[in-house]
C-alpha cells in the first residue's frame, strides 16, 4: 500500500477536517532533522485560532485554488516575492508572511527548507526538505517546467493533465499560431489575468512582436509589476492593434476583428490556441522519472484525474497515492 510506503519513510499526509468539511489541499506531518514534531500546511486556507497552527503554510503560487487568499494573511505563511506581490495585487491586502527569491533557503519551524522553479507563473515555487531519517520531500505546486526540481524520496505533485488515457491530455504549445494571429491585427487573446496574461507577452516579445500591447486593468497591473522587459503596455482602450484581457471580457471587446482564448481547454465559444500553464501528462511522467521519486502524492486539483494518475503511477512507475483516499482527521487543538 502506498500509505504504507509513507509511514516507512516518516512522512505522514494529513487531510484536516474542519467545521465546513475537509479543508483544501494537504498538510504533511514529519520529524525535522532534530527529531521535533513538525508539519507543514500545502495551498491551504488558514487553521481557525482553536486548532493546532502549522509550522508554515507553504503557498506555491497565488491562483486562487491555492488559497494563497487565506494564507497571505499568516505570519506562518511563506511565498515567493512574486508570488506575495501577486496576492497583494490581486487582494488589495498585505502578505504578512515570509517572503524570498526563488532559488533561496528559508527555515520553517527549524526546518531548512529549499525552493525551485516549476515555470507555471512568475515566482511558482517548489518546496524542498528533509526529515530525521534524511528523506528528501519535494512539494510541487502545479508544473510547467520541471528541469531545475530536484530527485526527491517522496513527491507531492498535481495531476491537471494526468489522465494517460485522455487525449486532451497530450498537447504541445501552439506559439506559431500565437505569433501569425498577431499578423492579422486587430486581435484580442483571452488569458487569465495572472499567469496567461504574462506567458503570452513573454512568447510575443521573444518572438520580435515590439508594438505595444493593450491589456486590461488587472492583467496590466500585473504584468507591469511582475514581467521585467514587458516592452510597451497600455490600456485596452489606448489604440493598441494587439490586446490581451481575461477569458470572460472577450464578449465585451467589439472594437477587436479577432478573437482567440489562450488555453488548453476545448469548452469556450471563441476559437482557441494551445498555450497552456502546465505541462501535459507526458511531461509529469518526465517528472516523476527525473526527480527518481519512490512515492507520489496526488493532491491536485479536483475530479478524477488524481486518481487515475496515482493509479497509473502505482502500476508501472513507483508507490503512489491520491489525496482523496487520505481519510480526514481532526486537528488537534
Amino acid at each position: 500500500m502506498a500509505s504504507d510506503a509513507f509511514k516507512e519513510l516518516g512522512v505522514t499526509p494529513i487531510r484536516v477536517a474542519s467545521g465546513r468539511g475537509v479543508k483544501p489541499h494537504v498538510s504533511l506531518g514529519f520529524n525535522d532533522t532534530d527529531g521535533k514534531e513538525r508539519f507543514f500546511s500545502v495551498d491551504t486556507t488558514c487553521f481557525s485560532k482553536k486548532m493546532l497552527q502549522p509550522d508554515c503554510y507553504l503557498i506555491t503560487h497565488a491562483h486562487s485554488d491555492h488559497y494563497g487568499k487565506s494564507a497571505m494573511k499568516s505570519n506562518l505563511s511563506a511565498a515567493s516575492t512574486e508570488t506575495a506581490e501577486a496576492l497583494e495585487i490581486l487582494h488589495e491586502r498585505e502578505f504578512n508572511g515570509l517572503s524570498f527569491e526563488v532559488g533561496e533557503k528559508f527555515y520553517a519551524g527549524g526546518t531548512e527548507v529549499s525552493t525551485f522553479h516549476t515555470g507555471h507563473t512568475i515566482g511558482s515555487t517548489a518546496y524542498y526538505w528533509e526529515n530525521e531519517n534524511g528523506v528528501r520531500i519535494l512539494v510541487t505546486g502545479d508544473v510547467k517546467d520541471y528541469s531545475s526540481l530536484p530527485c526527491c524520496d517522496v513527491l507531492v505533485t498535481e495531476a491537471n493533465y494526468g489522465n494517460p488515457h485522455d487525449s486532451t491530455c497530450y498537447f504541445e504549445d501552439d506559439v506559431n499560431s500565437l505569433i501569425e494571429a498577431t499578423d492579422r491585427g486587430n486581435v484580442v487573446f483571452g488569458a487569465y489575468a495572472f499567469g496567461k496574461a504574462q506567458r503570452a507577452v513573454s512568447l510575443l516579445r521573444n518572438s520580435g512582436f515590439d508594438d505595444a500591447i493593450g491589456m486590461s486593468s488587472r492583467s496590466l497591473r500585473l504584468t507591469q509589476s511582475l514581467l521585467p522587459d514587458a516592452g510597451e503596455l497600455v490600456g485596452i482602450n489606448d489604440g493598441a492593434d494587439v490586446c490581451i484581457v481575461a477569458p470572460h471580457e472577450l464578449s465585451t471587446t467589439n472594437n477587436m476583428l479577432h478573437r482567440f482564448v489562450l488555453t488548453s481547454s476545448n469548452y469556450y465559444y471563441y476559437p482557441t490556441i494551445q498555450i497552456s500553464d502546465h505541462t501535459d501528462v507526458r511531461g509529469l511522467l518526465g517528472m516523476v522519472a527525473h526527480c527518481k521519486t519512490e512515492t507520489a502524492l496526488i493532491y491536485h486539483p479536483k475530479g478524477d484525474n488524481p486518481k487515475i494518475f496515482s493509479s497509473y503511477l502505482n502500476g508501472k512507475v513507483c508507490n503512489a497515492i491520491a489525496l482523496e483516499d487520505i481519510a480526514p482527521t481532526k486537528n488537534k487543538s
